[in-house]
């Protein structure tokens, strides 16, 4: 099973108004408290886990270009005290203005870039809320390509106003950019966030269900005719290298170690999947640390079909699909055979001798499909 570190670094410049990670303004924040926590976190899952080869970290946020490279390199040095893959993948998003940057993080030790660049143009990217221009986006993608590491780059669809024929072209322009890998995200309204305030109060129009799916299948025929079709719903690729290697661990249901503020992780213990949760707060994951050597706040073990649910509900979202077998074991009896045909017979599912994939259809319902395979 394949074993990854994700770091969260909670620190943003600003908030954005559809972002409901678990994020904080960095005025004020202490980085060499958190820098310290995180290592130590590091360090005592290693005691608690024994030997584990890494073969992803991925450093999400927030914004983790923000932080300086010495700190990265001091995480990526901690992690040593696993066995790290001589291939390991080292991840890092960072946001345009932060170009300048990108040269001193790679010699820190990190090998692919996640650029949010969001948008291309500069009127959509102001109501996103995003402190970079197009032109901005532009240069940060050909400067990273330039760098000789693995370049995506993240784009969200489906905006507020936005038309197919303007996505047509945004998209067909992301695409003859210096990049193998694209994350296409429709934007999602997320409880909580300003856009759900605005969307509340009727200043923000969003596409309704069909006119997101004539979004979804656009993308989808776009990518497949530039020769980067997905591997799952929202990732494309020009070939399976170019694939993010820290998400198919998610994916694939692998093993991770969430680390810092609200991060969660799936750990395997005597035969048993653990969930973990750290504290959301930074004040508080901090006093955790210091505590308890780990920043859990929440754990539990997830019983044999939440575990079914969870591997079924991701491993469908990727192309290749999820292995039958798999699932009947985690949950301990067999899928309905005749739940399998009705999906395969509604166009929304392909039965293969020993995976379960999704249809182009069925991925427009993919968490239905995986619903149905389970009820």
């Amino acid at each position: 099973m394949s074993f990854g570190l994700y770091i969260h670094w909670p620190y943003c410049a600003r908030i954005c108004p559809y972002c409901d990670f678990n994020v904080y303004r960095a005025r004020g924040a202490d980085d060499g408290a958190m820098v310290a926590a995180l290592i130590q976190e590091i360090k005592s899952h290693r005691a608690r886990l024994g030997p584990r080869t890494v073969e992803t970290i991925s450093f999400g946020g927030g914004t983790p270009s923000l932080m300086a490279p010495d700190m990265v390199s001091r995480i990526i040095e901690a992690a040593g005290v696993f066995d790290i893959a001589p291939d390991c993948e080292i991840s890092l998003e960072a946001n345009p203005e932060d170009a300048d940057r990108l040269a001193t993080l790679i010699e820190a030790g990190i090998n692919r870039l996640s650029l949010g660049v969001q948008a291309l143009n500069d009127s959509d990217l102001k109501a996103l809320g995003r402190a970079h221009t197009g032109d901005q986006g532009r240069a940060c993608i050909e400067r990273a390509a330039g760098l000789g590491v693995r370049v995506s780059a993240d784009l969200i669809y489906a905006r507020s106003g936005q038309t197919l024929a303007q996505w047509r072209a945004e998209l067909t322009e992301a695409l003859k950019l210096p990049v193998e890998h694209l994350s296409l995200y429709q934007l999602t309204i997320e409880q909580g966030t300003a856009f759900d305030r605005a969307a509340r109060r009727g200043v923000l129009q969003t596409p309704d269900s069909n006119q997101a799916a004539d979004f979804y299948e656009l993308t989808q025929a776009i990518c497949d005719g530039a020769g980067m079709p997905a591997y799952e719903v929202s990732n494309h690729a020009r070939g399976p290298a170019a694939r993010s290697r820290h998400n198919l661990v998610y994916w694939t249901h692998g093993e991770w170690a969430g680390i810092g503020p609200g991060a969660h992780g799936r750990l395997e213990e005597g035969g048993q999947r653990l969930e973990t949760r750290a504290a959301r707060r930074p004040a508080d994951y901090l006093k955790r640390v210091r505590e308890c050597g780990l920043g859990w706040d929440e754990t539990s073990v997830l019983t044999g079909a939440e575990a079914a649910e969870e591997a079924l509900m991701m491993g469908l979202r990727i192309t290749e699909g999820v292995s039958r077998a798999k699932i009947e074991r985690l949950a301990g009896r067999k899928l309905d055979s005749n739940r399998i045909a009705d999906l395969v017979a509604a166009g929304a599912l392909v039965d293969e001798p020993t995976h379960l994939r999704l249809t182009a259809r069925g991925r427009l319902v993919a968490d239905w499909v995986a619903g149905a395979l389970l009820a």
